[in-house]
């Protein structure tokens, strides 16, 4: 066999970054309410921009919720090539199903590895510790409200070091002007901006 003389022609790190607009992770979130009630949160987030592309709420997910709520996130022109999530027997036959029918790459994660799904692990323990660990939840409907305005902000306004201190949804340097204050989630978060 003929050795190699330099380094391969692409680093892993390159290809990642090549192919990350490509590539969305799945996970869900336990929510505990008031009433000690178990909520799941369904998050998927792409990779390019760190975008949380999509989140939904339910009490008890089955394979065919998912599988809608897949459907629901990607219209059909805009489903990713790869999708990464992890061994969890909630994703069934009907949802691997769908991920084939919308030419989706399924790729689950190896079991008890959650170092293999960082980013969107990375997007929960946030909004554990900058949102859910300071707001009592009710029920349903005040957690969609909740991840309603978390996401805007999350979207819109927290900045990410990976992204150059820009947030997923770009946004113009503001030079000259007033700084205004607009409170999120009744003041937990605040949003900076010049007019």
């Amino acid at each position: 066999m003929i050795r190699r003389r330099g380094p391969p022609s692409q680093t892993w790190r390159t290809f990642l970054r090549n192919h990350a607009e490509a590539i969305a992770t799945i996970d869900l979130c336990v929510v505990p309410t008031l009433t000690f009630e178990r909520l799941f949160a369904f998050l998927v987030l792409g990779h390019g921009r760190r975008q949380l592309l999509w989140y939904a709420v339910t009490r008890h997910p089955t394979s065919e919720w998912l599988a809608q709520q897949i459907l629901e996130a990607f219209p059909w022109n805009a489903a990713p090539t790869y999708l990464v999530r992890d061994n969890d027997r909630v994703y069934g036959q009907a949802f691997t199903r769908r991920l084939r029918t919308m030419g989706i790459r399924d790729r689950p994660i190896s079991p008890r590895s959650p170092w293999q799904n960082a980013h969107v692990e990375r997007l929960i323990g946030t909004l554990r510790r900058e949102c859910l660990d300071h707001v009592l939840i009710y029920g349903e409907r005040h957690l969609r409200r909740v991840l309603t305005l978390y996401s805007l902000y999350y979207n819109e306004t927290r900045t990410h070091l990976g992204l150059g201190k820009d947030a997923p949804l770009r946004r113009s340097v503001q030079r000259s002007g007033t700084i205004v204050t607009t409170p999120i989630l009744s003041g937990l978060h605040h949003r900076y901006a010049r007019i």
